[in-house]
């Protein structure tokens, strides 16, 4: 297996944009990642594209060969594959690209994500997001992922004595890293007596602890390493990148308050890397609800189980901590694009390793963690990037 290089990156804003297409964002991003990789369109292999729910959202199934299309490379005839994995499909896009490199299928491949959510009503998207929980399980006796999260922080909270303040504090942290990110979707500052205050959605968790439905789009080309410094100074080596699936219904796991397929995805990214947890400086954690990065920062091995609450409280993860996670905004400052969630926390890390992070820079930031889920976590997925000497 070759090693694995992050060549370039591109990111459309995050939000509400309702004056462009699919299509458009998805192109923009890819266009970007070109550029910034110094390759033209006629190096490339292969296109993979994350996305969850583009037929239920703009009544558009095959919709990689129409973004290769639109860029103009029909004529090409290169193969465009759609990965899909709840809102996890930017990063298992991003898996998929990685092995095609890795095994020498291809020597350079763009991987793309991208969602457009706000074209629908609030509540058809709360519907579509509660198709990657389990539907004759769950969805069917109206569990929405908010209501499904809503118990994991009150079993949560019940176990370990973590406190409603614990949970807003993800949420005012996310919007502090969020202020310093010109693409984020929400870029204003919360207090925790916002957080706390605000309407509830499935108690314990409000409206500002659940991340927003956004519009947007990322992409990176990868190659190999030994070819890297041809089209970039600062190389980014893909270390580790791990899939683990589990159940998809909460009653069917042994514990709800871990995410076992985290455990299992990084143990085996962490030993493939031949890195721990505390060798890591910068890590963007999947945070779709403030509930979850506690758990994931304990599923990852960042924090003994049941002290997330208060070391996170603390500002043990805020900037200049150790790792520092989320610098981006996370997916609660940043947006939840389904689809580009996972391939623009891969974009945020090369950002920070390249020491290109502006105003939201991580000092000596060498090796950086995305991990991000789908649905409640019956698809997790860890990447380990380094910043190659």
């Amino acid at each position: 297996m070759r090693e694995v290089a992050v060549l370039g990156v591109g990111q459309t804003r995050f939000g509400e944009l309702w004056d462009l297409s699919f299509r458009e964002i998805g192109i923009e991003a890819g266009l970007q990642a070109l550029v910034d990789a110094r390759l033209s369109s006629k190096d490339l292999g292969a296109l993979y594209l994350g996305n969850m729910a583009s037929g239920s959202l703009i009544d558009q199934e095959h919709i990689a060969p129409l973004i290769l299309d639109y860029a103009g490379l029909a004529y090409r005839h290169l193969p465009a594959m759609r990965v899909e994995g709840g809102g996890a499909s930017g990063a298992l896009a991003l898996h998929q690209g990685y092995l095609a490199v890795a095994s020498g299928q291809y020597d350079y491949v763009v991987v793309g994500g991208a969602e457009k959510l706000t074209d629908v009503p609030d509540a058809t998207a709360t519907q579509i997001a509660a198709s990657t929980a389990d539907h004759e399980w769950e969805v069917v006796f109206g569990a929405t992922l908010p209501a499904l999260w809503g118990l994991v922080a009150r079993r949560y909270m019940h176990l370990y004595g973590a406190r409603r303040e614990d949970l807003a504090r993800v949420s005012v942290h996310a919007h502090e890293m969020g202020a310093k990110n010109p693409n984020a979707h929400y870029r204003n500052r919360l207090t925790v007596e916002q957080v706390v205050g605000a309407p509830p959605i499935a108690e314990p968790l409000g409206v500002l602890d659940c991340a927003p439905f956004s519009d947007g789009a990322a992409a990176v080309v990868l190659g190999p390493l030994d070819e890297a410094r041809r089209h970039t100074d600062t190389p980014i080596r893909i270390a580790a990148s791990e899939v683990a699936c589990d159940t998809m219904a909460l009653q069917h796991r042994r514990e709800v308050t871990s995410v076992e397929a985290t455990v299992a995805a990084a143990r085996q990214a962490f030993a493939r890397a031949r890195r721990a947890p505390a060798d890591v400086q910068v890590a963007e954690i999947h945070d779709a609800y403030s509930i979850c990065p506690l758990i994931g920062l304990e599923d990852l091995g960042f924090v003994e189980r049941g002290r997330a609450g208060p070391e996170f409280s603390s500002g043990r993860f805020g900037s200049g901590g150790r790792p520092t996670i989320n610098p981006s905004g996370g997916l609660k400052a940043q947006g939840r694009p389904f689809g580009a969630v996972g391939v623009a926390q891969v974009v945020e890390l090369v950002r920070q390793l390249r020491g290109e992070a502006k105003d939201r820079q991580v000092a000596g930031a060498r090796l950086g963690l995305a991990h991000d889920l789908g649905g409640t976590g019956a698809t997790s997925v860890v990447h380990l990037l380094e910043r190659a000497s």
